[in-house]
């Protein structure tokens, strides 16, 4: 059997915001487990939101169904919300205090924009985010036309392969949809500028979740289930679900500008590389099941000192699992805004995640849980009085 053990709410926070698990309990466990294995523990979260977000779909630009889901949510926390004319969601929290925080996840996923319907029937797309084509052979699609219409990425028979074939690097472009029609129907069903998401269904695997979207889906998750359970901050909070990060933080650019807030934390997953295909120990970066983890810095910011001492800090006293995380490449809405706005104090919050950018994302749930406290206890022990100039 699974057992989990409640911890008391810290100040701030909603008496019952350590007892989510009567919400979701051993049936969601049972939901996402492969029938005969129950070896597994409770989640004390919503794992149904969860998977709810990672199987919607919403590329860079066009986060419709991701943000009518998150606006459902947000109406039930906070005292407002607005969206503006990028698509970004802001659900704010009034506080006490003239201060304001922004807490950000982005709600895109990288996908495609089809470009060209060849005389064939085939579909050539441009990408919409960073892929590694390699990951791309043999998926299922789905390309969002007048009709949603299951494609298949082709793989050609390794047998076949020519000896230039198999020394060619894979690249996006040379990637052919098969949508199983002929030229003509597919002319009348596809046009440039269709969209196209690749198919994953969200899967509970042991005591972590595999699928498609996690980046950044189960951070817009955990910021939601933060949101329950914040009760009469200090400060103002403007939870604020972002658009196009996968294509250069845009949105969180413009919410740096919009929102201007005094300090300000975003959510996204960073790099586990915690498997046998990476050798050296210095490139493991995080490790799934080790807890949340705590941003130094990545390849678009350097977090601020004080507010990464402070997060550590909070998670210490908290007893909250969590590890240090400093990532070589990548980046992340932190960035967007730490100097959009003139200098603003930014820290970041990641979930470890396995197998970044494929249709096999995976993370752990105790990881999750330890990022959904770290960010509630945070943000209910800010009271606008923190110095985190340098």
């Amino acid at each position: 059997s699974c057992a989990h053990v409640a911890r008391a709410p810290a100040k701030g926070l909603r008496p019952d915001s350590a007892s989510l698990v009567a919400t979701s309990g051993a049936g969601s466990c049972h939901a996402l487990v492969m029938e005969g294995i129950s070896s597994c523990m409770n989640w004390p979260f919503d794992d149904d939101l969860l998977r709810e977000l990672s199987e919607a779909r919403g590329v860079p630009g066009y986060e419709d169904d991701v943000r009518e889901i998150v606006r459902r949510e947000l109406d039930e926390t906070v005292d407002r919300v607005q969206t503006d004319a990028m698509g970004n969601v802001v659900g704010t929290l009034e506080g006490s205090d003239d201060t304001s925080v922004a807490v950000a996840a982005h709600m895109d996923e990288i996908g495609f924009m089809v470009r060209h319907v060849t005389d064939e029937g085939f579909v050539q797309v441009d990408p919409l985010g960073g892929f590694d084509a390699r990951v791309l052979r043999a998926q299922r699609v789905t390309v969002h036309g007048d009709e949603d219409l299951t494609g298949v990425i082709g793989s050609v028979p390794p047998h076949t392969l020519t000896e230039e074939q198999r020394e060619k690097d894979d690249e996006v472009k040379d990637v052919f949809i098969d949508l199983g029609r002929d030229a003509e129907a597919v002319e009348e069903a596809v046009s440039v500028g269709d969209l196209v998401t690749l198919d994953q269904t969200t899967t509970r695997m042991g005591d972590r979740v595999t699928g498609k979207a996690l980046d950044d889906r189960i951070c817009v998750f955990a910021m939601l289930e933060a949101a329950r359970r914040i009760d009469d901050p200090d400060v103002t909070i403007h939870f604020a679900a972002t658009v196009q990060e996968e294509v250069g933080l845009r949105g969180a650019k413009a919410l740096g500008v919009d929102v201007d807030p005094d300090l300000a934390v975003a959510l996204d997953v960073t790099v586990a590389n915690d498997v046998p295909q990476v050798g050296d120990p210095a490139d493991v970066v995080t490790d799934l099941g080790d807890g949340t983890a705590v941003k130094l810095k990545d390849s678009s910011v350097i977090t601020s000192p004080k507010v990464h001492s402070r997060l550590t800090e909070v998670a210490e006293a908290e007893g909250i699992d969590h590890q240090h995380e400093v990532l070589p490449a990548g980046g992340t809405d932190t960035a967007g805004f730490q100097n959009t706005a003139g200098a603003k104090p930014v820290g970041a919050i990641s979930i470890p995640t396995r197998y970044l950018h494929t249709v096999t994302e995976t993370a752990d749930g105790g990881d999750v849980e330890a990022t959904i406290d770290l960010l509630a206890a945070f943000l209910a022990s800010e009271t606008g009085e923190h110095d985190y100039t340098l």
